[in-house]
């Protein structure tokens, strides 16, 4: 592939990712006036935004976080965090896909098939999780995050391979990260990060560190786009939380990107582990309590027979 064609593929990109975006904001207002929602989001809700994408931008991730003050504060259902997750993160995601598409090169046809990948992920992923029940959501969200925990662990420690040179993938490389980021595609909509999985698969096939942000940045904003939708059309969010997460994320994006030009990146990256892990173990405290509760309200075999 010459430049020419390169550069061409990167601006339909470029238009695509604005289009989605465009299509996303309108399918969301559109719900929106439709259910009658009103309100805006309170300073903490905007806060969280903030914050939470600030590290994201800086490629910690934000869903184990901003998770962890949803549980903590009790803002949002558990079973509908992972929609307000993905709802809220998508317009400053959108952003990153266009600040680092841009800044950083990478093989065009990689990054193409990578974010196709992720998209098509998302579209089925959102789809099976905005009808789970919430014990379901619960245990699936607590085990993945334990998951993921592990995977920052071992980068952490370097017991993961800290990549190679490679700018592009071909040939078996690239069918194996197109498998890979359909299933984690799918398993951000759970509301796991997509982060820290996609950066040691890329890693692991011997692709430069750098090439790592355009490609996770990229895919998240445009699996956002398309994953979001099935969660507004199911209703399996809360939208003070959402938008809040919006209006305080792109912001927080700007920060990090642009004006954040050294900051100790492994304090924080320990301080997300140890929120991951917390996490997961209420989320999985949760799905216990819930079983308790549906044992208890469920009527005895006894009753049942003397039913028939």
């Amino acid at each position: 592939m010459n430049l020419n064609q390169g550069l061409w593929i990167k601006y339909l990109l470029f238009f695509a990712l604005g289009a989605c975006g465009l299509v996303f904001t309108a399918v969301w207002f559109a719900e929106v006036r439709k259910d009658g929602k009103a309100g805006w989001p309170s300073v903490r809700d905007c806060g969280v935004g903030l914050f939470t994408l600030f590290l994201d931008t800086l490629g910690i991730g934000a869903f184990a976080t901003t998770t962890a003050f949803f549980k903590l504060w009790h803002l949002v259902a558990d079973e509908d965090i992972p929609g307000t997750l993905n709802i809220g993160i998508t317009l400053p995601a959108v952003l990153e896909g266009f600040i680092y598409m841009s800044v950083i090169d990478v093989d065009v046809k990689t990054l193409t098939l990578l974010i196709v990948a992720a998209t098509i992920g998302a579209w089925f992923g959102a789809g099976i999780v905005s009808r789970w029940p919430r014990q379901r959501i619960q245990v699936g969200m607590g085990v993945t995050l334990l998951v993921t925990a592990a995977f920052m662990l071992m980068t952490i420690f370097h017991l993961l391979p800290s990549g190679g040179d490679l700018l592009a993938l071909h040939g078996y490389r690239l069918l194996i990260a197109f498998a890979a980021n359909v299933l984690l595609g799918a398993l951000m909509t759970l509301g796991i990060g997509f982060f820290a999985p996609c950066m040691m698969v890329i890693y692991l096939l011997g692709m430069s560190p750098k090439a790592a942000f355009p490609i996770m940045m990229g895919s998240c904003a445009f699996l956002g786009t398309v994953g979001s939708i099935r969660f507004i059309q199911q209703r399996r969010y809360r939208w003070k939380s959402a938008i809040g997460m919006t209006l305080g994320g792109i912001p927080g994006v700007l920060l990090a990107a642009y004006l954040v030009r050294s900051l100790p990146l492994k304090p924080l990256r320990w301080l997300v582990l140890v929120v991951m892990i917390y996490t997961a173990v209420m989320m999985l405290r949760s799905a216990m309590a819930e079983r308790s509760r549906r044992a208890e309200e469920a009527p005895p075999a006894d009753a049942l027979e003397l039913q028939t």
